[in-house]
């Protein structure tokens, strides 16, 4: 049975990170608050702390992170709103795996294991996929704070050519915009698992939209290829990838019933919201920020 998250304590991240100090958090707290437009009250110090950590602990690249991240949970409402086990929520559940590794990498990074588990490309949905990952996430993320890097594993099994002809442009540019600029997290590594043999079609689709820096950290893995379990032990992965963890149905269904028990949360996280109104120099758009040039937030690179 799912029981409901409790928060990482703010204290032991100032053990884990001892380069982050309460006083680096009061500084960006007093900046928050001169910020009409920025939902500081519903902010606590942990959210603050995970940004300085995603932003190297620099104060200026915050500030700009900050702003931009809960901009565009404001603004892109296929990711960011409703929040909740709905109907096409538990779809997606069911037709992808959304599986966070019981094992951290070599490098002791956190590994999030993506798969369909529905073959059925009539199932698919791109942009409830994203909303569904970020659920999932942010609720891992909640609970565990800070990470010294995040690693996004995909399985291409059994996708087909279906699967991509769902894909439209704009979900890829507005998810791969928010994953290099503002997603609170040191991103270390996409992998692509079993790349079929369409996946430069793939490639042509997302390189578009990826800097350079994220092409550095991207990975593509043949069928069969082991290369992955250098970096993260095959025990970790489910049972049907030859792994020791759970099957996909069991972890299937401990997702479905941990999104639903943790509901309160998602409530509290959609007060976490921009008030465009409130904006000094005017209101920002979605075309607005999709037009900025240049990158707030640099990708880390080992």
């Amino acid at each position: 049975m799912a029981e409901v998250v409790k928060q990482f304590p703010v204290e032991k991240e100032y053990e884990k990170n001892p380069d982050i100090t309460p006083e680096d958090i009061r500084k960006l707290r007093e900046w928050l608050k001169a910020q009409p437009h920025l939902p500081g009250e519903h902010l606590d110090d942990l959210d603050l702390v995970i940004i300085f950590h995603c932003c190297d602990n620099s104060a200026e690249v915050s500030k700009q992170v900050l702003d931009l991240h809960f901009t565009l949970r404001t603004l892109i409402t296929a990711f960011f709103k409703g929040r909740e086990v709905n109907q096409r929520v538990e779809q997606s559940l069911y037709t992808v795996l959304f599986a966070p590794l019981p094992v951290s990498t070599v490098h002791g990074y956190r590994a999030m294991y993506v798969r369909l588990i529905d073959p059925d490309a009539r199932n698919f949905n791109f942009a409830d996929t994203v909303k569904t990952l970020m659920m999932a996430f942010d609720l891992w993320q909640y609970e565990e704070g800070t990470w010294p890097g995040f690693v996004l594993i995909i399985d291409m099994d059994m996708t087909t050519l279906g699967h991509i002809a769902k894909l439209d442009l704009m979900t890829i540019k507005q998810v791969l915009f928010f994953l290099q600029e503002c997603m609170l997290v040191r991103l270390k590594g996409v992998h692509f698992l079993n790349a079929p043999f369409f996946m430069d079609k793939v490639m042509m689709l997302l390189k578009p939209f990826m800097k350079k820096s994220l092409l550095d950290i991207l990975h593509i893995h043949q069928p069969n290829s082991e290369a992955l379990y250098e970096y993260i032990p095959k025990k970790a992965f489910p049972k049907e990838e030859g792994g020791e963890h759970k099957d996909h149905n069991s972890l299937r269904d401990e997702m479905i019933e941990r999104l639903k028990v943790n509901k309160q949360f998602f409530k509290d996280e959609s007060l976490r919201r921009v008030n465009e109104a409130l904006r000094p120099g005017g209101k920002a758009t979605v075309e607005d920020l999709f037009g900025i040039q240049g990158s707030f937030k640099k990708l880390d690179i080992d």
